[in-house]
């Protein structure tokens, strides 16, 4: 848990240094870079959540952690 929130507050600040890098500068790589930043944030959270289901109903479904 501790590293997803890591991750979640570094790409906060990489997306808001990018918006401010983007209205300084007024060079659209600064949002892409933003953009996909998103989508990356994105696919970690969903692999997250699949991970977090897994353990929760397969995993001890079956008997492995109890």
């Amino acid at each position: 848990m501790l590293i997803m929130r890591l991750l979640l507050i570094l790409a906060a600040l990489f997306i808001l240094f990018s918006g401010g890098a983007y209205f300084v500068t007024r060079n659209r790589r600064y949002l892409n870079l933003a953009w996909q930043i998103v989508r990356f944030m994105m696919f970690m959270l969903l692999v997250f959540v699949v991970l977090i289901l897994l353990e929760r109903y397969a995993l001890i479904g079956w008997g492995i952690f109890v």
